[in-house]
């Protein structure tokens, strides 16, 4: 078995607009590498996801894509244990960088791909819309290869992908105005290929933010949720958010388990979609005005040593199934620019709140738009509850044996009316004034 050799002088390609790090065997060979994808929170590199990452390549040649810095992933990787044939970062600062022959050539080559931290919108500029995104793509869908990302890395891995064309934005900015000139997004395109940059299986509707906890990015990751949704860059979306120093690892099972130092760290990552989609309101997203958007159901998971806990990364949207553990759900919501959380229920209890009306057609609740009460039709000894915008339930009668209720103390805005029967559900949208 050859060992890695030491760190060489780097390939310098100033007029070509890349630098080559390299480590290891420089004669190239073919292994079979496992499809896996590693996201990582940025800031640090969490050890046991990488050392998964670089198993995956089966002791193949290794490729770090990035437009600064220098050899810090090649001293890393080979510090970590994991037999590898060689270890190359090409530092690439052009377009003409990334369709060099030579690095096209390594990249064709390489078993494992990995996008170091920086600045994604180097990433969208110098490897969009070229033979390097081809092969990119390619060494994902059809090699089956194995790719990761940290901090930047991480976040132009989902089908939606905040590009930072204008700079980097706060969580306040983004709330308080999610026009903001630097809430810039890309994503799916409606003509073949079908996708804007690159293509992972298990994150397509999916936008990933990075550097989650430092600052807070909650706030500005819902807000490119509600603009995906609002100018439709794609019919439905969904969002995994990572701490620093966290990290989500999945392979062909699409089981993304967590990595980090908790409960020492306070290491999660989050797993946001839209509950319910149709029983809950879309966002209301103005160019000049504060979002708001009720209804959005976050799986929370803690990163540990041995990343046991998980949320599969396919599943959006099946409400019935139990593909998570380890994490605790949260209900998040947004008013005026202002997000607020509380613990949830999840998605089997709450969605199933929301069935077919047709089910019980002979409910009927009114007026609507109401004031001071509402007064519910055919409701007799059944379980009534009334949910508000945000998903908080401000009324429940597990034995319904009246005609109204009063709602003088509710708030003007959305309401949900939702009755039970004999199994069967049904939901009514009603406005107060």
């Amino acid at each position: 078995m050859k060992k890695l050799l030491l760190l060489l002088l780097p390939v310098l390609g100033y007029s070509q607009g890349y630098t080559s790090y390299f480590t290891g065997n420089t004669t190239n060979i073919t292994t079979n590498p496992e499809f896996g994808v590693c996201m990582m929170g940025g800031a640090a590199v969490q050890d046991n996801a990488m050392i998964w990452l670089l198993q995956k390549a089966n002791g193949g040649d290794v490729v770090v894509l990035r437009c600064s810095g220098g050899n810090e992933e090649n001293v890393y990787m080979s510090g970590l244990g994991v037999t590898v044939n060689s270890i190359e970062t090409l530092v690439i600062t052009s377009v003409a960088g990334a369709t060099n022959p030579y690095v096209l050539d390594k990249v064709a080559n390489a078993e494992m791909i990995w996008f170091a931290d920086g600045n994604q919108w180097d990433y969208i500029s110098f490897f969009k819309d070229n033979a390097l995104e081809d092969l990119i793509n390619y060494h994902i869908n059809d090699k089956h290869s194995p790719v990761g990302g940290a901090g930047a890395g991480m976040s132009i891995l989902g089908e939606n992908y905040f590009t930072a064309q204008n700079g980097n934005v706060t969580s306040a900015e983004a709330l308080n105005n999610p026009y903001n000139a630097n809430v810039t997004i890309g994503g799916f395109a409606p003509v073949p290929p079908f996708y804007s940059f690159l293509s992972v299986p298990g994150l397509g509707n999916v936008i990933t933010d990075s550097h989650y906890d430092n600052p807070d990015g909650r706030g500005r990751h819902l807000t490119f949720m509600a603009r995906i949704l609002k100018d439709m860059i794609s019919p439905g979306t969904s969002g995994i958010g990572c701490n620093e120093h966290t990290a989500i690892c999945f392979g062909a099972d699409m089981i993304g388990h967590v990595y980090g130092n908790y409960p020492s760290s306070q290491d999660y990552a989050y797993f946001i979609q839209p509950s319910c989609f149709w029983a809950t309101p879309g966002p209301y997203c103005n160019s000049g005005q504060p979002l708001t958007w009720g209804g959005l159901m976050t799986y929370v998971v803690p990163g540990t040593p041995n990343g046991e806990n998980y949320f599969k990364v396919n599943d959006w949207g099946n409400f019935w199934s139990i593909n998570y553990a380890g994490g605790s759900w949260e209900d998040w919501a947004v008013v005026g620019g202002v997000l607020s959380t509380s613990s949830g229920i999840g998605p089997i209890m709450s969605c199933a709140l929301a069935v077919d009306e047709h089910e019980l057609n002979k409910f009927n609740a009114l007026p609507n738009p109401f004031s001071n009460y509402i007064r519910l039709e055919n409701a007799e000894n059944t379980m009534v509850e009334i949910y508000d915008g945000l998903g908080k339930r401000v009324f429940a009668d597990s034995n319904f044996t009246t005609n109204t209720i009063d709602t003088s103390q509710f708030s003007s805005g959305l309401y949900f009316v939702k009755i039970q029967k004999d199994g069967k559900f049904t939901t009514k949208k009603m406005v107060k004034n």
